[in-house]
């Protein structure tokens, strides 16, 4: 008896398209959380380069986050309770023609680590842009932030690469932290493979 498998032939892989975007963002917030939301508000302005250093203007960025509590929302928690409104804990923007794109939200808690230690403070981020095959996943850690050294997933990553997954203050601008993404090339953001 043959194997019906064996004839089967892979089909070719598909890139995200250049109008993907439009679609997935249209009409979507950067918000992740409200005002009245409990917990230091801040703002973190995402930048998604090239290889060459230059904008990526139609990416598409999500962002997850755990609450100050370091706990994540669910969308529909299990005793049938709706989440917050003004912590919804999750967001997607599609890049500007500066490779921009802005998120509100507060400074997520430390979460468990599963080992039983603690994380530090981190936004998940999720990039989509034309031309991949796949997301990249990546972290958001605030420089200067004291709970760093203690972090599983950072203490992994090369010392010298580590500077990658660090949001800074923008000088100037109360609450607002800027966060680089360097797709390819020199100063590569770190991905992780999810």
């Amino acid at each position: 008896m043959s194997d019906p498998l064996k004839d089967l032939v892979a089909s070719g892989s598909q890139t995200v398209g250049p109008f993907f975007h439009f679609g997935l963002t249209q009409g979507v917030s950067g918000r992740i959380a409200d005002s009245s939301a409990r917990g230091e508000h801040l703002r973190v302005r995402v930048r998604v380069t090239d290889g060459a250093g230059e904008p990526v203007p139609d990416a598409m960025v999500e962002v997850w986050q755990a609450n100050p509590d370091g706990q994540y929302v669910e969308p529909a928690a299990r005793d049938g309770r709706t989440p917050p409104p003004e912590f919804r804990g999750y967001a997607r923007q599609g890049t500007d023609a500066n490779g921009v794109c802005e998120f509100e939200t507060v400074r997520p808690g430390r979460l468990p680590d599963g080992r039983g230690g603690l994380q530090a403070p981190h936004l998940c981020l999720c990039l989509f842009a034309r031309g991949m095959l796949r997301q990249l996943h990546t972290r958001v850690y605030f420089d200067g932030d004291s709970a760093l050294g203690d972090d599983a997933a950072l203490v992994r990553v090369p010392e010298d690469r580590r500077a990658t997954l660090l949001a800074r203050q923008v000088p100037g601008e109360a609450g607002v932290w800027r966060f680089d993404i360097r797709m390819q090339g020199e100063q590569e953001t770190v991905f992780f493979d999810l």
